[in-house]
């Protein structure tokens, strides 16, 4: 899926060269370029089939781009990418620290401090919890504990806050804020623009599979000369977003 490589301070955790994919005739990514750094949390925003789960999918393996290259440069880790995905699933009959506790086993963390991941995401109270029981809510932080299990570098989460009540999805998007002060690097997507603005450290708008904006909300803003990255969604997708920006240089 990626290619390992040597590391550095100033080497970015993931890399993606001219990535694209296809299902059939249909391009579905088509020469998708950026890289994913330790500290931030990276947001990928853009209308439904722009191409924002492909990319995912392809980023944590759960398939080969059909072109392109994704390399992974960031530390030795038993697992380097942690995934969320937009409907997480446990076990029936689990408790939500039994469920975190099974899932340390499959991933070989021995040693696995489950309390300590409930705790993160704000999980302690429920940790007896069945979790089938759960809201949809506490399902996706259950999910997140989940998906740092051996404390990957990465961590990916798809679309983490839909369908969530204002106060679950704020929530969830300070827990994603939260995993970078430990210096991980969270890549997600969401269709909750103003949680993005708000949370976001850059923000990759995709468009037809390509990326047509990439820079903070705050640049990109600026460039199209709109107040909100709603309006910039707007802009861009309408086709008034100008020449694609690349980490804040036209191209």
């Amino acid at each position: 899926m990626y290619i390992m490589t040597e590391i550095s301070r100033e080497t970015p955790t993931l890399t993606l060269s001219k990535v694209g994919h296809s299902y059939g005739s249909i391009d579905v990514l088509d020469d998708v370029s950026f890289d994913i750094r330790s500290g931030e949390v990276t947001a990928i925003i853009g209308p439904n089939g722009a191409g924002k789960t492909t990319l995912l999918k392809a980023i944590v393996g759960l398939h080969d781009p059909a072109r392109g290259e994704i390399r992974y440069n960031g530390p030795a880790a038993s697992r380097p990418i942690g995934y969320l995905q937009q409907h997480p699933a446990f076990r029936p009959g689990q408790t939500v620290k039994e469920a975190i506790t099974f899932y340390g086993s499959l991933v070989d963390e021995s040693e696995l401090d489950a309390d300590a991941r409930l705790e993160q995401v704000g999980l302690t109270a429920a940790a007896d919890r069945a979790v089938e029981d759960l809201s949809g809510g506490m399902t996706r932080l259950a999910g997140i504990a989940q998906a740092t299990v051996g404390d990957p570098p990465l961590v990916v989460l798809d679309e983490p806050a839909s369908g969530l009540d204002p106060g679950m999805s704020v929530r969830i998007f300070e827990v994603a804020e939260e995993l970078t002060e430990t210096g991980a690097a969270v890549l997600l997507s969401s269709h909750d623009l103003a949680l993005v603005e708000r949370t976001a450290d850059r923000v990759l708008l995709l468009d037809d599979g390509t990326v047509a904006r990439d820079g903070s909300p705050a640049l990109i803003c600026s460039e199209l000369g709109v107040e909100s990255l709603l309006d910039a969604f707007e802009a861009a997708i309408s086709g008034e977003a100008g020449t694609v920006t690349v980490r804040g240089e036209t191209a």
